[in-house]
């Protein structure tokens, strides 16, 4: 946290630098009592009220804190950073100007990642921010019309953020801040990411802005991220996502129909979005994103079981291999079965986006077993890969 804040300080330029807003979260990390008190006392002598502290009664998560920390500020533009970061040198120049150039882009700077335990820095190359239909983060390729630039200087598009960005405060108002409605850990860049395309404005990624993003050793937050990163992930579909809302159920691997999961209101969303006059996702998905499959012809997703001896279902067994298995239902993810109208059948998952390959259950052609191939690597070969479904209702 020192390491930041005195980043920050020594990194930009003073007229440019209003004030620091830390918020602690009912930490009781002793670390950050007494003696790091003691450190921000000294900074605020040196520079009067440069550094302020809201500190929250209860633990309320990383969404709440950071709707904290734009309340309790008062410059034009904010940024919203992690505590275990660094700045590098100029990073603040190039987002500001392209934030009043258009105050309604939201600029995410390029990371370069710390080992926690060696503080060795891994530097990462620019690339935009995106996500999976788990709504897990991932770096993904900009789009084509970036390369051809051949200049690296340029900011390039982005469907998402990663949780680190800077926007226009008057703007990150208008359009919602941040939903307040999200649980703990996870979503939240996401959901930001599709109302900021959605209703008006854009995000991009700065090349000409770094910072060092530490690693940690593990998330602070619970054991399994899992459990709140489903919760919201849901809770964005629901406000955000129009008909491709099933399409979190089936990367979830949730029923269709009473998944028994609580997301909490979302009518205030809703409202907001209607308010705002957002566009609906379907133009998110063809616009802003389109190297994500839209899943629109799947029409099963579950396991496939064996009618004949109970408790049996098909799993992808052992990896790398090619030989599909019958093995007792866990019901986890080597046993994920999916159905698509053209014929295809994946077993132990289904891509998220265009460009990665499904393996599909098929005939090889010889041999006693089926197999599972790539599906383009079954098309080339000639096997058989399509298969006849017929539902029977029991």
């Amino acid at each position: 946290m020192k390491r930041a804040i005195r980043s920050i300080i020594d990194r930009t330029p003073a007229h440019l630098l209003k004030e620091i807003v830390l918020i602690d979260d009912h930490s009781t990390n002793e670390d950050l009592k007494g003696e790091f008190d003691e450190y921000i006392s000294v900074i605020n002598k040196l520079h009067p009220g440069l550094v302020k502290k809201v500190t929250h009664s209860e633990q309320l998560g990383l969404t709440q804190a950071r709707i904290s920390g734009w309340k309790a500020s008062t410059g034009d533009v904010v940024a919203v950073l992690d505590a275990h970061i660094e700045v590098h040198v100029e990073w603040a120049e190039p987002v500001l100007s392209r934030i009043k150039a258009d105050p309604t882009v939201v600029v995410t700077p390029v990371f370069d990642r710390v080992n926690f335990d060696n503080l060795e820095v891994i530097h990462y190359n620019e690339a935009s921010h995106a996500f999976d239909w788990a709504l897990w983060c991932m770096y993904e390729s900009f789009q084509p019309e970036w390369y051809k630039l051949n200049d690296k200087s340029m900011p390039g598009k982005s469907p998402s953020v990663m949780g680190i960005f800077i926007a226009d405060r008057k703007f990150f108002g208008e359009i919602g801040v941040l939903d307040g409605g999200m649980k703990i850990y996870g979503g939240e860049n996401v959901e930001l990411g599709l109302r900021v395309w959605m209703c008006g404005g854009s995000i991009e990624v700065v090349p000409c802005s770094k910072i060092a993003h530490i690693e940690r050793a593990h998330k602070p937050y619970l054991p399994d991220l899992s459990i709140t990163m489903k919760r919201n992930a849901l809770r964005v579909a629901e406000v955000w996502m129009d008909d491709y809302k099933k399409n979190i159920l089936i990367a979830w691997n949730l029923p269709y129909k009473d998944h028994g999961i609580d997301i909490g209101d979302v009518s205030d969303r809703k409202k907001l979005r209607e308010k705002l006059k957002c566009k609906p996702f379907k133009w998110y998905i063809e616009n802003v994103y389109p190297q994500l499959d839209p899943w629109d012809d799947v029409v099963g997703y579950g396991a496939l079981k064996n009618t004949v001896k109970d408790n049996v279902c098909v799993d992808q067994g052992p990896v790398p291999g090619t030989v599909p298995i019958a093995y007792g239902c866990h019901y986890y993810g080597p046993q994920y079965t999916y159905f698509r109208k053209s014929g295809q059948l994946y077993i132990g998952g289904i891509k998220s986006h265009k460009y990665n390959n499904n393996r599909c259950l098929v005939d090889p052609g010889s041999g006693t077993t089926p197999g599972l191939y790539e599906c383009n690597v079954a098309k080339e070969k000639g096997m058989s890969f399509l298969w006849n479904f017929k539902q029977v209702i029991l």
